[in-house]
Order: structure tokens, then sequence, then C-alpha cells
């Protein structure tokens, strides 16, 4: 028998061995009643998906902001945002809080995250953007105004 025939053979083995070690265990069932991470200004990432962004949207410490045109945002809007246009924000700065945590919100998240790279240069630490806009916003059946 040559070489590679046995290594063959060898593999075929190992194989069969592999699989058959692989049937019918048991496996460990999964944790029941695992607590939900709850998002915090202090755990959140620069770029927010939407679910969290619905989590956190009535919290007190938190602003959502539409940077989107005056246009724009009367198509249909998150409630209880502030609107200020991208190209008005390095000017309305003082009408945002720096002690609360500010997501920026456009149509795909393309501004706000030109947004929040502004926000957090001037100072604001806690400023996040909200990925995908709301594009994912009404993907994602969350409620708008108009």
């Amino acid at each position: 028998m040559n070489i590679s025939k046995k290594i063959l053979q060898w593999l075929v083995v190992g194989l069969a061995i592999t699989l058959a070690g692989c049937g019918n265990q048991a496996t460990a069932p999964a944790p029941v009643n695992t607590p939900k991470v709850t998002a915090t200004a202090s755990n959140l990432p620069v770029n927010v998906d939407v679910a969290t962004v619905q989590q956190l949207r009535q919290r007190g410490d938190v602003i959502l902001l539409d940077v989107r045109e005056k246009e724009e945002y009367a198509a249909g809007h998150i409630s209880k945002v502030v609107l200020i246009p991208l190209g008005q924000l390095p000017n309305r700065l003082s009408e945002i809080p720096k002690d609360k945590v500010v997501i920026a919100i456009c149509r795909s998240g393309h501004r706000s995250g030109q947004a929040t790279e502004l926000l957090r240069q001037k100072g604001f630490t806690q400023a996040h953007s909200m990925q995908g806009g709301m594009n994912a916003w009404q993907q994602a059946g969350y409620e708008i105004e108009k």
C-alpha cells in the first residue's frame, strides 16, 4: 500500500471517530431569566442602534437631536426631539446641555455622525449618533410624528 492511500485511510478513520463523538452529547441548558443589560450613558458606544435609542429616549438625561433640515423633520420625526440642522449646529451649541446624553439623528446616519464628531470636539463627551438614522427607525416600526 502506498503512503498516500495509508494517509487517506487514517484521515477517514480519524474523521469517523470525530463524528461519532459529536452525536448524542448532552448540552447544557440555556440559562433561564438572564437579566437584560440596560444601556447607560457610561456604556453607550459612539454609534447607537435604534433599539437602544427607543429604550433611552424617555429618560430625562437624554436629548435626541435631529440634525436634518426643516422639510425632512416636517415629513416625520421622533417625538420630543430638538431640531437643529447640521449647518446651524456650530452656532447653536449653547442650546444643548453638556451634562446630558445627546443622540444625534438624521436620515441615514451620515450627518448625525458628523454632528457627533463636532459635538465631541466641542466638549460634549456624551454625544452619540443613531445608526441608520430615521430610515432604520422606521424600518424597525417605531412611531414618528408629523
